[in-house]
Parts: structure tokens; sequence; C-alpha cells
């Protein structure tokens, strides 16, 4: 069964930074994509960042160049480093993985509709 774990979140400042971990079980991250998504309140989920099997990575545009998807493939978990974060960035953040084997990520990396398992959700609140 697999199992998706985020780690506890928190609260910032503007400018500081967090760094978010997902951990599997059942998983192996090398030989699928994953990614962040967030939902603020009263907002839609949107993608934030994916990374593909190969290691190939995709941004959604407000946090390219502030935020940066990883992965240790011997731990099997996922990590999100978010710098110079904004009050905009404030949300449940989530990961998630795809059921199928997933070389490289596709054209629409960051759409829901891909990933099969979801993380629990991890607050992250940043203050002005």
């Amino acid at each position: 069964q697999v199992q998706l774990v985020e780690s506890r979140g928190g609260s910032v400042q503007a400018g500081g930074s967090l760094r978010l971990s997902c951990v599997t079980s059942g998983y192996i991250v090398s030989r699928h994509c994953m990614a962040w998504f967030r939902q603020a309140p009263g907002e839609e989920r949107e993608g934030v960042a994916a990374i593909g099997g190969a290691g190939d990575t995709r941004y959604a545009e407000i946090v390219k160049g502030r935020f940066t998807i990883s992965r240790d493939n011997a731990a099997n978990t996922l990590f999100l480093q978010m710098n110079s974060l904004n009050p905009e960035d404030t949300a449940t953040y989530y990961c998630a993985a795809t059921r199928g084997l997933c070389p490289s990520l596709v054209t629409d990396a960051l759409g829901s509709y891909l990933y099969n398992y979801w993380g629990q959700g991890t607050q992250v609140a940043v203050s002005s």
C-alpha cells in the first residue's frame, strides 16, 4: 500500500524559508512522477512543482526561482525547498505521486488529475 506522509509545515515571516518533505512507503520515487500542490482557503488546488522519474523538473511561474523540488532516491523521499516566501504562499501543501511508471514529465505535469496518491497535507503560513 502506497503512503505519502508530509512533514510538518510551519509559520515564517515574509522572506523566510521552509523545507517540506514527503516520505513515501511502498513506492519507488525514481520510477514515478511526483509533485507538490497547494490550496489556499477559498481557492482551487494548484500545482507548484513536479519532478519526473529522470529527475526533470517543472515549476509554476509564480514560484519559479524561489522553490526547488528534489528527491532522495535512497530514502524514497520528496522535498520542496521554499525560499523568499511571501504571504501569498500561505496554503496547505500536498505531495502527490503517479501510480504508473513515469520516466519523465508530460506537458501538463502540474495537473492534479495525473496523480493518484496524495499526502494528508501540511500547513504553511507566511506573515508579512
